[in-house]
This record gives structure tokens, C-alpha cells and sequence, in this order.
């Protein structure tokens, strides 16, 4: 090969290397370009906030509506994007298992439930926890020997002792009675533990009185309309009833209104749950005693045992919160 043809090969060859260099150069100026964006794009989108879901037993009692309050809150202090259903009326069970199955299909992270029915809810909250998904148990109990047979195990419950809290507002109607005394008890929904436990613990302080007879105790499913007719046909029956426990302060003031409209008088009357209404009523002489058992606190500790959980938090199997008796004495400091 001659010298000319030689440096010419060699030109060529170097022009080849640049070109390669080049092409290379650009590929990873663009390459990088794009790493940066995408880094960009990622370091702008929210981290992943957890989906908690608060299912209720309805929103037309003053109770939930403090319960969500206090979910809401924690909603904030926690950075978690809150899901509020509710069924229509308290005893909706089958409404209730509906809105379960819908939020478990849609994947949230964790169910916080205050279940209608201490039984029903058991197999599809199974279901719920079998996918992944925390749940929660808030206010009525989920019964645990029916949950341990289904196979629903480690659910953490939030709630109060409702037996303790009945017998402590019933103890308080019967301060004063010495002489023969009929009493009645307006329940709540005979599938509930809750329910369960506030007859028995009114039943237990009655029981302590050899002077009161307990002549009656009818559900009314915690619903004002139906306190009122329950109110109405006891006292047609019992016309000598003088005390008369119920289980949630809208049947007391269902059976308030009846007493109220039927002129009766001199019937002491106990509520549970310390809303503001029954406050009312106890200032104006009507309610004896209702039971603060802190529907918000129950509500913000759902969804902060919730975040625990997610985070890999072992969380005490029960919290049972205080309860407080709501009197004409006691009322300023509520």
C-alpha cells in the first residue's frame, strides 16, 4: 500500500471513530436528559398515602357522626386518605356486608368497622383479612368465639365495658328507692354485644334492690321511632313502671317523647352514649343519667391502630376506653 493511500485509509478510519463517539455522546446526553426528567416526574408525585376505610352503622345518630369526627382528625394527623361508608339504619346488616365486600374488592389497606351485627360481618371480614387488609374493630364487639371458628384471628377491638357503664347509669336511677319499684329496660339489637352487655349490666344493678321488679325489657334495634312505640306499649301494659334504662340515648329520647305526650310523670329515665340532645335533657330534668363512652376518641384510635398496623406495629388485642356517668352533678364537666 502506498504512503498517499495509507494516510488516507487512516483519515477515513478516524472519521469513523468520531462519528461513533459522537452518536455515543449524544445517546447519553439524551439517556441522562431523561433519567433527570423521570427523576423529576417521581420526586414530584405524593408518596403513597394508605386508603382506610371507616365503615359505621349509619350517619343519622349523633354518635357516628362523632365517631367519623374524631376518624377525620386522625385522618390529618396521619396522612391517610379516609373512605366513610355507612348503612342506612343501625340494623342493616346485609347493607353493612355489602359496603365490606365492595371496599375489600377495591383493595384498601385497612377497614376500621363498627359492625351492626356482632356475628354477621364475621365471614366477610374473614375474606377481608385473608386478601391483606387490616382490620379493625371499633365500638360493638365482634363475638370471639364465632370469629375464632371462622377463622377472623387477631383483629384488634376498640370499645368501652358496656356491662360496667349499663349498671353504672342503672345504679344511678335506683339511688333513692326504698319502697316497691317496677323498672323496665328498652334494649338495643339482640345481635349486638353491646346491646347484650348494657341489659346485663342494668339487669345486674336492678338486681341489687330487693325493692325493684324488672317487669319488662323489649329491643328497640337503638332507633328513636321504635323507643317510642316500645315506650308506649310498656307503659300500657305497666302503667306503675318507674324506671326505665335504655340502651342508647335516641331510644331514651324516643321514650321520653311518649312520656312526655302520655302526661306520665315521675319515671326516671337513664340513656347511654352522651349525646349532646340528652345533655339537654338531663338539664332540663327529663334524663336522669346518660354514659360518655368518647364516640370521637373511638373514631381517631380506629384509624391510628389502623396506621400501626400497616406500619408492622403488634397492637394489644382489646383497648377498652373509659366510660363517664353524665348527671345533673357531673354536667359542667362535659
Amino acid at each position: 500500500m502506498s504512503w498517499l493511500n495509507w494516510r488516507s485509509w487512516r483519515t477515513s478510519l478516524l472519521l469513523v471513530a468520531l462519528s461513533l463517539l459522537g452518536v455515543g455522546l449524544y445517546v447519553y446526553v439524551i439517556g441522562a436528559g431523561k433519567s433527570a426528567e423521570q427523576q423529576a416526574a417521581n420526586a414530584a408525585q405524593p408518596p403513597h398515602r394508605p386508603r382506610v376505610a371507616l365503615v359505621m352503622k349509619t350517619l343519622t345518630s349523633p354518635f357516628f357522626v362523632a365517631m367519623e369526627r374524631g376518624a377525620r382528625r386522625a385522618e390529618t394527623e396521619f396522612g391517610v386518605e379516609l373512605l366513610v361508608r355507612t348503612a342506612a339504619q343501625e340494623t342493616s346488616v346485609e347493607q353493612q356486608i355489602a359496603i365490606v365486600d365492595q371496599l375489600t374488592r377495591s383493595r384498601v389497606d385497612a377497614l376500621v368497622i363498627a359492625p351492626s351485627d356482632s356475628y354477621g360481618l364475621v365471614p366477610v371480614l374473614r375474606k377481608t383479612q385473608e386478601l391483606g387488609i387490616v382490620v379493625i374493630n371499633v365500638d360493638n364487639p365482634l363475638d370471639p368465639n364465632f370469629s375464632h371458628k371462622q377463622g377472623l384471628i387477631d383483629v384488634p377491638v376498640i370499645t368501652v365495658d358496656n356491662a360496667k357503664a349499663a349498671y353504672a347509669a342503672a345504679k344511678e336511677l335506683i339511688r333513692d328507692v326504698k319502697e316497691p319499684t317496677e323498672a323496665a329496660i328498652i334494649e338495643g339489637f339482640r345481635n349486638a354485644a353491646n346491646a347484650e352487655a348494657r341489659r346485663r349490666g342494668a339487669l345486674q344493678a336492678f338486681d341489687e334492690n330487693p325493692n325493684i321488679t324488672v317487669v319488662a325489657s323489649e329491643p328497640a334495634n337503638w332507633k328513636i321511632d321504635e323507643a317510642f312505640q316500645v315506650a308506649q306499649s310498656l307503659f300500657s301494659r305497666h302503667p306503675d313502671i318507674r324506671l326505665l334504662f335504655c340502651a342508647n340515648d335516641m331510644m331514651a329520647l324516643g321514650a321520653l317523647h311518649h312520656l312526655e305526650a302520655g302526661h306520665i310523670v315521675s319515671v326516671k329515665v337513664a340513656g347511654y352514649d352522651g349525646l349532646d340532645e340528652a345533655k339537654q335533657a338531663i338539664r332540663a330534668g327529663t334524663l336522669s343519667v346518660s354514659i360518655d363512652q368518647q364516640a370521637e376518641q373511638q373514631g381517631f384510635l380506629g384509624v391510628a391502630y389502623a396506621v400501626r398496623a400497616l406500619n408492622g406495629e403488634r397492637l394489644p388485642p382489646e383497648t377498652i376506653l373509659e366510660t363517664r356517668p353524665i348527671t345533673i352533678r357531673t354536667l359542667d364537666a362535659h
